[in-house]
């Protein structure tokens, strides 16, 4: 079933667009996610008027088409455009917001020519989730970082020879092109933008009504499977996927070639040649490289961690954690440089 979601109507809202200290367009790809769009207009919104009215008085945000049809996301949810694309000085930024990796190449040959037009005029382009892929593809991303969220690193390498994509931190501001690696990296992303233009106390705000407690650095590790861990096998890819997935309550490695319809030789043999280790070697990487995230970003307990990443107990967490990073979870912690919510404690000592 397919719900149409209708933005802003001309009237009183256009004309205090005008005013808007702060203008964004939007393209939106075929099969867009959702989310990453709503998230990032919803940190606009909130920061554009007082309280949650969604009066666009000090950011303006418009969604553009070639066409005028209505767009269909992801999940099958379709939006339908404000207005044509015109000329891209008008706005501020110009956000591309991708979606499924196999749709990118559909951007239509009007909207390419306009993010060229945006480019030479000075307009900052942004890339929200795939919106990279599609940036890169218009040749709009020579000479500049991407950020790509880990789950697509290898279909970026696959599609673009030579580039090494950004995927350990959330979002990258490279001169006027900012990236991001979707999800509610975009909220964060636009957070940036909004602080940068209307100051912080009005990203705060944002931020704060979506129940988020603060702003994210751009250098935030994003969450998910380990670079060391990156290959184009198709085999490997799916078991790792599927560890990840399970991380809490780990699958043992004969319920995954179960599920995968491949012997247990098999698979230990894909592995050894795409990246050096077993199996099982592989799925303790992912949880430890995951508690190492939450020891750094998060307060919670060593022990809520341990059962957070699939280990049985937080003395076997130590154990594997010690041979692996060659420190306990409690020193890491200590000397860990990531962001901590100041003044609060883990709710229980690490030992």
């Amino acid at each position: 079933m397919k719900a149409s979601v209708l933005v802003y109507p001309a009237g009183r809202e256009r004309k205090a667009e005008k005013m808007a200290k702060l203008n964004v367009g939007f393209i939106l790809t075929k099969r867009f996610t959702l989310c990453a769009f709503a998230t990032f207009v919803d940190v606009l919104r909130l920061a554009a008027d007082e309280g949650d009215r969604s009066r666009p008085i000090l950011c303006g945000w418009r969604v553009l088409s070639p066409t005028m049809e209505p767009i269909a996301s992801s999940c099958g949810v379709a939006v339908q455009p404000d207005e044509r694309l015109g000329d891209p000085a008008r706005f501020d930024y110009v956000v591309v917001v991708g979606g499924l990796v196999d749709e990118i190449e559909s951007l239509h040959a009007d909207a390419v020519r306009f993010l060229e037009r945006a480019a030479a005029a000075g307009v900052p382009l942004v890339g929200v989730c795939t919106g990279t892929f599609a940036l890169h593809r218009a040749g709009l991303m020579q000479g500049y970082r991407a950020c790509v969220s880990w789950f697509h690193h290898e279909d970026f390498l696959e599609r673009f020879d030579g580039l090494r994509p950004v995927s350990d931190q959330i979002f990258v501001v490279d001169r006027d092109r900012l990236t991001c690696s979707g999800g509610i990296s975009s909220a964060h992303l636009a957070a940036f933008i909004v602080e940068r233009h209307l100051g912080r106390a009005r990203a705060a705000k944002s931020l704060h009504i979506m129940i988020i407690d603060e702003a994210m650095a751009g250098e935030r590790p994003q969450p998910g499977m380990p670079l060391a861990l990156a290959t184009d096998n198709p085999l490997v890819r799916k078991a790792l996927l599927a560890m990840q997935q399970t991380i809490d309550a780990p699958l043992s490695i004969s319920r995954i070639v179960s599920a995968l319809g491949v012997s247990r030789r098999k698979l230990e043999r894909h592995f050894r040649e795409a990246l050096g280790m077993t199996p099982s070697e592989a799925d303790r990487l992912i949880r430890v490289e995951q508690a190492k995230h939450l020891l750094r970003t998060t307060d919670r307990s060593a022990t809520r961690i341990a059962a957070d990443t699939g280990f049985c107990d937080l003395p076997h967490m130590i154990k594997v954690f010690r041979s692996a990073v060659g420190t306990t979870p409690e020193a890491f912690r200590l000397g860990s440089t990531g962001v901590r919510r100041e003044g609060r404690q883990p709710s229980s000592p690490i030992r």
